[in-house]
C-alpha cells in the first residue's frame, strides 16, 4: 500500500511540474506575438498593413463611380443611302452631346431587308434585351417597335405621316414613350406636283409604290388629291418586293409624262431599275429626296436624311441624358425644303434645262 502511495504522489509531483512548465511556455508565446504585433502596427516595416483608425484621411481618393452607359437599338425597315444617311446623322448627334460610340453608347444597329416579319422580330428582340431606347428608322420599323413596347422610349425618323401609321396622337402631342421626326415637309409634293406641270408640261404622273407600307399609302393619297386639284392624272404600279420595281415601271410607259418615285423604301431600294427605264424611253423621273436625285433621278424637292437623323439624335440626347419623356417633345417636321436637279439624268430623260431654273434650284453635275 505504501509503495503504491509513493508511486502516485510522485507521478501527481510530475504532473504538476509539467503544468507549470506547459504554462510558463504558453505565456512567453503570447508575450512574443504582443512584441510582433505592436512593431508592425507602429509603422516601419508595416507599411501594406491598412490603417483601419487613421480618422479618415482626406487625402485618399475617394472611390469613383462607374459612369452611365446607354445602348440603343436601331431597326431600319431596308439598306439604302437616305436610310443610312439618318443613321449617321442620329449618331452624331449624340456623339455632340457627349454619348461617343463604344464610350458612353453602344449600338446594336439590324436591318429588316424589307421583310415586315423580321423588322417584328427585331423589335421584340431589343425589347427582351431591355434596350436603354429604339431608334426606328422608318414607318415599318416604328410601327413593330410600338407593338412591341409600350415602356421603352422609341425616336422614329424618315416617317411620313405618324398620325395615319398611329404612331403618335398628334404632332404635337404623341404618345407616352414615342416621339421622332418626320421625312415629307409640307410643301414638298406640291411644288414637286407643280414642276411636273408647270416646267415639264406634264399631265399624266406614274406612282410606283408599296401598297403594304401605310407611309406610302399616306403619300400617294395626298398625291392623288392634288393631282385632281391641278388638273393631273395619276397611273398607278404597285409592287411586293424590290424584284417587282423593273416590271412596274415598264408598266406605266406610254401611260405617263413623268414618274414620281415618293419616300417609299421598297422602291428606292431599288432605284436604279426606274431610272434604267426613265433613260432608256426618256420619261422625266421626279423623286422625294436628295439621294434619289444623286442615284439618277431629274430632280427633287427636299432636305438632307442626315439632318432628320440628326434631329431625332438630339430628341434621343435629351431623354437619356435629362430623363425627358418622348411625350414632352413634339414631333419635327424637316427644315430647308429645297430643290436640287440632276444636269446628267436631264439629259439622259431628255429634258431641257431652262435658265430661270437657276433662281430657283440648286445643280448636281
Amino acid at each position: 500500500m505504501k509503495a503504491i502511495t509513493k508511486t502516485t504522489y510522485l507521478g501527481g509531483r510530475l504532473m504538476l511540474q509539467n503544468r507549470n512548465w506547459f504554462s510558463i511556455l504558453i505565456l512567453a508565446l503570447v508575450l512574443m506575438l504582443a512584441a510582433c504585433g505592436n512593431s508592425e502596427t507602429s509603422g516601419g516595416s508595416g507599411g501594406n498593413q491598412p490603417e483601419e483608425n487613421n480618422g479618415g484621411n482626406s487625402s485618399d481618393p475617394a472611390p469613383s463611380e462607374e459612369e452611365e452607359s446607354y445602348t440603343i437599338g436601331i431597326t431600319q425597315i431596308a439598306e439604302h443611302p437616305s436610310l443610312d444617311a439618318a443613321v449617321d446623322g442620329f449618331k452624331q448627334a449624340l456623339e455632340d452631346n457627349g454619348l461617343k460610340e463604344g464610350e458612353k453608347v453602344t449600338y446594336d444597329l439590324q436591318i429588316a431587308q424589307g421583310d415586315g416579319s423580321l423588322s417584328t422580330t427585331i423589335a421584340t428582340n431589343f425589347v427582351s434585351s431591355n434596350v436603354d431606347l429604339i431608334f426606328a428608322n422608318s414607318t415599318p420599323s416604328a410601327q413593330t417597335a410600338l407593338a412591341a413596347t409600350k415602356t421603352i422610349p422609341i425616336v422614329f425618323t424618315s416617317v411620313t405621316d405618324p398620325v395615319g401609321a398611329e404612331l403618335v396622337a398628334s404632332l404635337d402631342q404623341p404618345g407616352p414613350n414615342i416621339t421622332g421626326t418626320m421625312d415629307l415637309h409640307p410643301e414638298a409634293i406640291p411644288n414637286t406636283l407643280k414642276f411636273i406641270k408647270d416646267e415639264l408640261g406634264g399631265t399624266k404622273v406614274g406612282l410606283i409604290y408599296n401598297a403594304g407600307e401605310a407611309n406610302s399609302v399616306s403619300q400617294v393619297n395626298s398625291i392623288k388629291e392634288l393631282l385632281s386639284e391641278l388638273g393631273l392624272e395619276a397611273e398607278e404600279a404597285t409592287v411586293a418586293t424590290t424584284a417587282d420595281v423593273k416590271q412596274a415601271a415598264e408598266s406605266l410607259v406610254g401611260k405617263i409624262d413623268a414618274f414620281y418615285i415618293i419616300t417609299d423604301n421598297t422602291v428606292v431600294s431599288a432605284l436604279e431599275s426606274v431610272v434604267s427605264v426613265a433613260n432608256e424611253r426618256d420619261i422625266p423621273m421626279l423623286a422625294g429626296e436628295f439621294d434619289s436625285v444623286g442615284r439618277g433621278a431629274l430632280a427633287a424637292y427636299g432636305f438632307d436624311y442626315y439632318d432628320i437623323g440628326y434631329e431625332a439624335g438630339v430628341m434621343a440626347a435629351h431623354i437619356l441624358l435629362e430623363g425627358k419623356s418622348p411625350s414632352d417633345i413634339p414631333v419635327q417636321v424637316p427644315q430647308n425644303l429645297k430643290l436640287v436637279i440632276n444636269k446628267q439624268a436631264a439629259a439622259e430623260q431628255g429634258v431641257e434645262l431652262k435658265p430661270e431654273w437657276d433662281n430657283i434650284a440648286e445643280y448636281l453635275e
